[in-house]
């Protein structure tokens, strides 16, 4: 048998470093596995007791992981077993918009407000504005987010696996999230540029925009249509395509949840995700509409952000140095 090299494949010998480094992604692939595999148990009969608590109602289980998950609500429930599993990604959207809320209005503590991305702006942010947008965000929450997820549920209850007593394999939801987060990429994406039309963004999409230098609570301060079209639609879409587990859904809606927070946070933390593409956006209006940004590569939707110092900073911070520092922006001439 002929080897690779002769029937024209190129073959080129991976140096030492290379190999190292696919060596160490292969041991941590088979460390988050081996860690997942010894915790599944434990995650498996969390959710049979949960189950078996509610008696397996449909309706019980979705609203009280679901509703509660996507929407960051903190509610008073009658079931004290169930408010502790369906209530921690709301508090971890509360507690982290509540920290940031606490820098934004008061400046303080420095180790957060040093990362600002846009210097001078929100310092300190206008309190009575912050209220305005707290009101809205529980609005849409409340009357635009609550009744999109009953029509959800039927669609659900139709898979006939999204309340299965089984929980699907780690494997299969690292599928599903990569699935549901590049059917998000193209449903906030064209969304995204459909209310920039002079008309919807006019009447619908100016009232998101009237944060230029945004902080994470306005993440969902929108117009109730944009809430639906471009904040719940591409979120929701994937797992009703997909008919994932309820438990799939409540992980996604929180992951979403909180990503979203993240690029409009207004700040640069280290070792999160870079806000610096959607921020980047709300200063300049016209630049980078997606989450992911490859649409807006295809476009040529980012030329712009992409010969900025905003470009050079969009990256995952590994030290505490704020980039603002380490890559400051041009002066502007005078």
């Amino acid at each position: 048998m002929r080897r690779p090299a002769e029937v024209g494949f190129p073959c080129r010998r991976l140096s030492s470093r290379e190999s190292s480094g696919k060596a160490a992604v292969a041991r941590a692939v088979r460390c988050v596995l081996k860690i997942w595999d010894t915790s599944g148990y434990f995650w498996q009969s969390a959710w049979l007791k949960l189950y078996y608590l509610l008696d397996g109602r449909e309706w019980s289980l979705f609203l009280f992981g679901e509703f509660l998950s996507s929407q960051g609500v903190c509610v008073s429930l009658s079931l004290p077993h169930v408010t502790g599993a369906a209530l921690v990604p709301s508090l971890a959207f509360w507690c982290f918009n509540g920290i940031l809320m606490v820098a934004d209005v008061t400046g303080k503590p420095a180790f957060i407000t040093r990362y600002r991305i846009q210097l001078g702006k929100n310092d300190p942010v206008d309190t009575q504005k912050l209220r305005q947008a707290i009101n809205t965000v529980l609005f849409n929450q409340f009357f635009v987010s609550f009744p999109m997820l009953v029509p959800m549920f039927y669609v659900m209850k139709w898979w006939g696996s999204t309340f299965s007593k089984e929980l699907p394999t780690f494997q299969w939801f690292l599928v599903e999230l990569s699935i549901f987060t590049l059917i998000e990429e193209i449903l906030f994406y064209y969304s995204h540029r459909l209310v920039h039309l002079p008309l919807l963004y006019k009447h619908v999409h100016k009232k998101h925009h009237e944060w230029t230098a945004p902080i994470g609570v306005v993440s969902i301060y929108a117009h109730p249509l944009e809430h639906i079209l471009s904040n719940m639609l591409p979120v929701m879409t994937g797992p009703m395509l997909m008919g994932s587990h309820i438990v799939s859904i409540t992980a996604w809606f929180s992951l979403a949840l909180v990503t979203t927070s993240i690029s409009h946070c207004g700040y640069h933390l280290p070792f999160l995700p870079s806000p610096e593409f959607h921020d980047f956006h709300h200063l300049k209006f016209n630049q980078c509409y997606g989450v992911l940004g490859v649409l807006d590569y295809l476009h040529r939707t980012d030329e712009v952000f992409r010969q900025s110092k905003a470009y050079e900073r969009h990256r995952v911070l590994l030290s505490l140095t704020p980039l603002s520092q380490s890559i400051p922006d041009i002066p502007k001439r005078a």
